[in-house]
């Protein structure tokens, strides 16, 4: 699905093209302080806390008889925002509302694409006259944007929002989704059984094994099919990895390698097993592996495997558990289960519990959903008002999924405390059904250009 289209248009020399470049996150728009530098329609892909959008640098709108060459590139102008899912007109804070940009503003009215205005070189007080001039063009209010220097770009995500945020339905198609194979990394310290749990996973030795630690050095990934409880043929792509040790024991370059290459490995995979070996139990190591992939925004099964030659089951497992949920506080309740890579014990769950919590990582809340919730969560819990000053939350979006991201737009949102964004966090993973996988929350304060 084609991506939703953002035309920037403005008299010459407003910082079209600087803004450009600043939203496409690289140089492709020449420009200089000389007028008239950009002439054809040039297109970009730009990603905004997590929005994805096609963004137009046009040229400067001149009000030129339509045969000449500032006429033609007018035309090209008005064509690309007719063809435009929202249009953002910039004009220069520092020069103040010219009649050009009064011109532009009539035209722009009569259109019927949502117009977003912009004012430019907003930075400092000089743009200040210029900004409250913008509210007399009859397009709301101005966003007090610095192209330049990158400030007010969260304005500009949270304006751009209504306009560009898809329906679940189309989200869902456009991405892969819970539909391909699940790339599913086993990862732990050597000799914890890897690559005999995929070859007992496959039904054939198609791993080097042995008692010495370190055989596997290279990830591999392997394609296969697993046949689901339900009888249905399920995808996988299982990447055997190497054993991670505490990195001040490794010393040989061939191992820091395989390492290196390990946790590439993770960054690749939608959901990671964390292989424990029940004859020696969780260790710090393992702890230290499971913190770094869920750093990595990856979803996490725990599994320990030797379980048919463990000593005293029951309270193994019991400490386990518990000592998860004190070194893992940031993720609680994370899927732990018992394989046995030597009998083939338990590997249907572990493989159910693996596509169950991608599930949970690809998860996208519908936005009536979430502000429902984020409005309860707040009466219940309102935020805390440090020095006296209240810290107001406006509102809550999802930006992403695989791993959910969420983006808090409020004021004063730096000064909210810590324990208070683990109370939302917690209560988006309980309420909004995303289990034990890692979420993201970052905030956003909504800046008043005029507070100073």
């Amino acid at each position: 699905m084609a991506l939703p289209t953002l035309a920037i248009v403005g008299r010459p020399n407003v910082g079209k093209s600087t803004l450009f470049n600043r939203l496409v996150g690289k140089r492709l728009a020449l420009v200089d302080d000389r007028p008239g530098v950009t002439r054809d329609r040039r297109e970009g892909e730009a990603s905004l806390l997590g929005l994805d959008f096609t963004v137009i640098d046009t040229a400067g709108y001149e009000d030129e008889d339509p045969e000449t060459l500032p006429g033609r590139m007018r035309a090209q102008t008005m064509a690309a925002v007719r063809d435009a899912d929202a249009a953002l007109f910039v004009i220069d804070a520092r020069a103040g509302v010219t009649p050009l940009d009064e011109e532009i503003a009539r035209w722009l009215r009569s259109e019927t694409v949502p117009i977003i205005l912009a004012a430019n070189k907003a930075e400092g007080r000089a743009g200040e006259s210029g900004i409250l001039e913008a509210y007399g063009l009859g397009l709301g209010e101005p966003i007090a944007l610095s192209a330049e220097h990158g400030e007010g770009i969260a304005d500009l995500f949270e304006q751009l929002l209504p306009h560009f945020d898809r329906p679940e339905e189309e989200e869902a198609e456009d991405e892969e989704g819970t539909s391909g194979p699940l790339k599913l990394a086993i990862v732990g310290r050597p000799n914890a059984g890897k690559s005999t749990l995929i070859n007992r996973i496959l039904s054939e030795e198609r791993l080097l094994t042995g008692p010495e630690a370190g055989i596997t050095r290279d990830s591999i990934a392997i394609d296969w099919q697993w046949k689901a409880p339900d009888g249905q043929l399920r995808p996988v792509r299982l990447i055997d990895t190497a054993g991670m040790r505490k990195r001040a024991k490794v010393q040989d370059k061939l191992e820091k390698l395989a390492v290196a290459d390990a946790r590439r490995a993770v960054d690749f995979a939608e959901v990671v097993v964390l292989l424990l070996d029940a004859t020696l139990g969780l260790e710090a190591q393992d702890l230290r592996i499971a913190d770094n992939v869920l750093q990595e925004g990856r979803a996490l099964v725990i599994a320990i495997n030797k379980w048919d030659v463990a000593e005293g089951g029951s309270g193994l497992f019991n400490g386990i558990r518990a000592a998860l949920d004190e070194g893992l506080a940031q993720v609680r309740g994370v899927p732990l289960l018992t394989v046995s890579a030597a009998t083939g014990k338990g590997l249907d769950q572990l493989l159910a519990a693996a596509f169950e919590v991608r599930e949970a990582w690809s998860r996208r809340v519908p936005t009536g959903e979430l502000n429902r919730w984020f409005e309860a969560a707040i009466e219940k819990n309102p935020p805390p008002a440090p020095g006296g000053k209240r810290i107001k939350l406006r509102y809550i979006t999802q930006t992403s999924a695989r791993p959910p991201s969420f983006v808090l737009f409020g004021t004063r949102t730096d000064q909210l405390p810590e324990s208070y964004r683990r109370y939302l966090v917690n209560g988006i993973r309980k309420e909004l059904g995303f289990g034990a996988v890692p979420v993201r929350l970052n905030l956003r304060s909504t800046r008043n250009p005029y507070d100073k």
